[in-house]
């Protein structure tokens, strides 16, 4: 099966809704630029979703960073699945690392968030990756199982091979390191067979497993060219139009 490359964006804590626009201004001037093949998403904060999704070129996706797993309620501060469905999200990133060690989010919270979003229509982008010390103990394998099987837990095979999984080494993002290609690629390997033990072959046939980690132009070609990374999650490269354009056209060149 052949899986269609993702680029996306995760603009964490940056931007006003202006300079957001301003940003979808400056990419839709130049989306004749923007190959062919690949698929893009942008993932703003929540105060830009609204104006954001109304500027992006039509080919660009319009992603979400979090989202609770209830409904509605009395949940101060929070956002639910719906609520962003009704904004035309297409993705929303569940179990960023900077929410599980930040936020304390656990396994049990991922889990329930993923089944929310899949449940709203949306395609939950599940973030997994070991920490400096796994990493150290050699429990990188361990962990990065772990947690996709909890993220996954609650769907049924169809539905996983729908979702989007992004290996994230937490010891990677912002530090300027990264894993080899060679290395981020046998990882992922690895979570595309847990994904085969769990929810058969044909899932994990289909699903999307990105990796993200300090990628730049520079070196995202390096990643995504491996057979079994099918895209990236990028951060601060991708507050730029023209580094986003920069990495579109590399990630194309690996289709």
């Amino acid at each position: 099966m052949t899986r269609r490359k993702l680029l996306m964006g995760n603009w964490k804590m940056y931007k006003t809704h202006t300079e957001a626009v301003d940003f979808a201004r400056r990419l839709a001037e130049r989306e004749s630029e923007l190959p062919h093949g690949p698929e893009y998403a942008v993932c703003p904060p929540f105060t830009a979703l609204a104006s954001l999704g109304a500027a992006l070129p039509r080919r660009v996706q319009l992603g979400a960073q979090n989202v609770h797993f209830e409904p509605q309620g009395a949940f101060t501060g929070e956002v639910s699945a719906g609520m962003l469905a009704a904004l035309g999200v297409r993705y929303v990133i569940v179990g960023h690392s900077e929410r599980r060690h930040i936020f304390n989010e656990s396994d049990a919270w991922v889990r329930r968030k993923v089944r929310a979003a899949v449940s709203a229509g949306l395609i939950p982008v599940v973030c997994v990756g070991e920490d400096l010390r796994q990493r150290e103990l050699d429990h990188t394998l361990r962990v990065v199982e772990r947690q996709t099987l909890a993220g996954l837990a609650e769907l049924s095979p169809q539905e996983a091979a729908s979702c989007v999984i992004a290996y994230e080494p937490v010891w990677a993002i912002g530090s300027g390191l990264t894993p080899t290609p060679a290395d981020a690629d046998r990882i992922i390997r690895s979570i595309r067979d847990v994904v085969a033990a769990e929810k058969g072959e044909a899932a994990a046939a289909a699903v999307r497993i990105l990796y993200g980690g300090s990628v730049k132009p520079d070196n995202i070609a390096s990643f995504t060219s491996r057979p079994d990374i099918d895209g990236a999650l990028v951060g601060g490269a991708s507050l730029d139009p023209d580094s986003f354009l920069q990495m579109a056209e590399a990630v194309a060149e690996g289709v």
